[in-house]
C-alpha cells in the first residue's frame, strides 16, 4: 500500500516540496512543487504542521547504562575515574535489568526520531552471555533497525587493565561467541533490519592479541569494527606507557585503520592523525553530550569530514550523557561546530551528521536520506510548542528551538511512533520495571513507583 506523506511544513530534501511516496518499505517517489504522486496511493498521511528527516542514526551507545543514570558514586568524575566507580555496580547486571534497560533506550531512541541505533555492550558478568540476543529480540518488538556490537574486555585489574575480574572474559569465549552471533543475527542485505560488529572496548580493557584476532575476524566474516577511540588524554598517557605509542599507532598497528571501522569519540587527534584517518575512511561516532559531560574535549567534526571521514552522531551511555535523545545531540552538536568554527557550521550540518554521515559510519548506502530506492526510514517533528513559536525557517528552527520528541517515526515504511506515543509500549509500566532495577542496581531505597508513573502519564498527555 503506497503512502503519500503529503505536503510538509517542510522537508529535509531536494525536490520534495509536496512530499514522498512511500512502497512497502522504500521511498518511491519525491513530489515537487505544483505536482501530484505519479504512484497510485491508497492512504495520504497530512504532514502540513510536520518538518520531515530522514530517520536519524545513532551511531554509538550502551543501552544497559540507562539503570545507572546520576550515579552517586560517579558524579563529578573524569572517565578512568568514571569508570571505575561504575564497573563494580554494572558487575550486578542481570538478563531482566539488561532487557529493561535495552527496552528503555531502545524507546527514548525512537521517540527522540532515531530509526537506526547502535549499541556498544562489553559488560559480561556471569548469566548475561546471551545479551547481544536479548537486545537483537527487543529491537525486533519494538521494529527499531540496528547494528549491535559485540563488545569484549579481557584485562581486569588483575591484568593492568581498569575493570574487576567479574565483567571480563576469556580471549576463546569473546572470540567463539562472536562467530556465534555473526552467524545467528547478521544480515548484509541491503535493507537489513539488524546487523553485527565487532566491538573491543578499549586499547585499555582488551590485550593485543584479541584487537588483531578480532580484527582478522571481522575481515573474514565481512563485519565492521568498533571501539573507544581518542576520547581523553588519560587514553594517549596511557598506550604512550603501555605500548610506546599513541592510540592511533597502536590502532594501525593492530590492522584496524581501514573503512572498515568507525570508532568513538575521536577528539585527541592531532593534524597528521586526522589526515591518517581521513585518508583510511575511518568514521567517527561523534558525542557531544558525553563529551562534555565528562570533560573530555571537543572532537575536530568539521577538520575530520574535510580529511575524509564519515561523521556521525551518538548519544553515548546514559550514564554519562543522561540521555537517550538523539535530537538533542543535533542541536548540541551545532552548538560545539560553532564554538569551534563559527557561522561556517550551519544546522544542515549537524542534521547531515545525524542521518547521511551515520549511515556513512556503518557502511550504509541504504539509510540517511530521503531519496527514491532508500529505505523508508522518516522522522516527523511538530513545531506547536511554545520554544517554537515565532520561528522563521522550520528546519533551522529544530535544530536551534531544541527539538527533543518526535510526533511520527516510520522505519522500514513500518509506523513506530504515532503522535508520539508508541504503540502497544506501557511507558509507565516500562519506567516503574526500570526504576525498580536502577534502585536494586545501585543499592538505592525503592521510591514510590505510582507517582512516577502518574508524572509520566501527564507529561505524555
Amino acid at each position: 500500500m503506497a503512502i503519500w506523506i503529503k505536503d510538509p511544513l517542510a522537508i529535509l530534501a531536494t525536490g520534495a516540496e509536496r512530499g514522498l511516496v512511500v512502497d512497502a518499505t522504500r521511498i518511491v517517489e519525491l513530489v515537487p512543487a505544483g505536482a501530484e504522486p505519479v504512484t497510485p496511493c491508497e492512504r495520504i498521511i497530512d504532514a502540513s504542521g510536520h518538518v520531515v528527516l530522514p530517520g536519524l542514526i545513532n551511531t554509538h551507545h550502551h543501552f544497559y547504562q540507562t539503570l545507572t543514570r546520576a550515579c552517586p558514586a560517579a558524579l563529578d568524575r573524569e572517565l578512568f575515574d568514571w569508570l571505575k566507580a561504575l564497573y563494580p555496580v554494572w558487575e550486578g547486571l542481570t538478563p531482566a535489568a539488561h532487557r529493561l534497560a535495552s527496552r528503555l533506550a531502545m524507546a527514548e531512541l525512537l521517540l527522540s526520531g532515531c530509526t537506526t541505533a547502535v549499541d556498544h555492550h562489553y559488560v559480561f558478568p556471569e548469566g548475561l552471555e546471551e545479551a547481544i540476543d536479548m537486545q537483537m529480540e527487543v529491537a525486533g518488538e519494538l521494529g527499531l533497525r540496528v547494528h549491535l556490537t559485540r563488545g569484549s574486555m579481557n584485562l581486569s585489574v588483575a591484568d593492568g587493565g581498569l575493570p574487576p575480574r567479574g565483567v571480563v572474559q576469556q580471549h576463546d569465549a569473546i572470540l567463539a561467541d562472536s562467530e556465534r552471533l555473526i552467524a545467528r543475527w547478521h544480515d548484509g542485505a541491503d535493507g537489513a533490519m539488524r546487523r553485527v560488529a565487532l566491538a573491543p572496548c578499549s586499547p585499555f580493557s582488551v590485550s593485543r592479541e584479541l584487537m588483531r584476532d578480532i580484527a582478522a575476524l571481522a575481515r573474514l566474516r565481512d563485519v565492521r569494527l568498533h571501539t573507544h577511540l581518542g576520547e581523553t588524554e588519560d587514553e594517549n598517557a596511557f598506550c604512550l606507557q603501555t605500548f610506546g605509542m599513541r592510540p592511533l599507532d597502536y590502532l594501525e598497528e593492530c590492522g584496524w585503520l581501514d573503512g572498515r571501522t568507525w570508532i568513538a569519540h575521536g577528539i585527541h587527534f592531532n593534524e597528521a592523525e586526522i589526515a591518517r584517518l581521513g585518508a583510511a575512511g575511518l568514521g567517527i561516532a561523534h558525542c557531544p553530550g558525553s563529551n562534555l559531560l565528562l570533560s573530555s574535549g571537543l572532537c575536530k567534526t568539521v577538520e575530520l569530514e574535510a580529511a575524509g571521514c564519515p561523521v556521525g552522531l551518538a548519544v553515548d551511555g546514559s550514564a554519562s550523557q543522561d540521555a537517550s535523545n538523539l535530537m538533542q545531540e543535533v542541536r548540541l552538536a551545532f552548538q560545539l561546530g560553532r564554538l569551534r568554527k563559527g557561522p561556517s557550521v550551519s544546522h544542515l550540518d549537524a542534521l547531515r551528521w545525524a542521518t547521511k554521515g551515520g549511515a556513512g559510519c556503518l557502511g550504509r548506502d541504504d539509510i540517511g536520506e530521503l531519496k527514491p530506492g532508500k529505505q523508508a526510514d522518516i522522522a516527523m517533528f511538530r513545531l506547536d510548542e511554545l520554544r517554537f513559536s515565532g520561528h522563521g525557517d522550520p528546519l533551522a528552527a529544530l535544530v536551534l528551538c531544541g527539538a527533543h520528541r518526535a510526533d511520527r517515526v516510520m522505519v522500514a515504511g513500518r509506523e513506530v511512533v504515532v503522535d508520539g506515543r508508541i504503540p502497544g509500549l506501557d511507558i509507565p509500566a516500562l519506567m516503574a520495571a526500570h526504576q525498580a532495577e536502577a534502585n536494586r542496581l545501585q543499592g538505592l531505597p525503592l521510591r514510590n513507583q505510582k507517582t512516577n508513573s502518574q508524572n509520566m502519564e501527564t507529561s505524555d498527555a
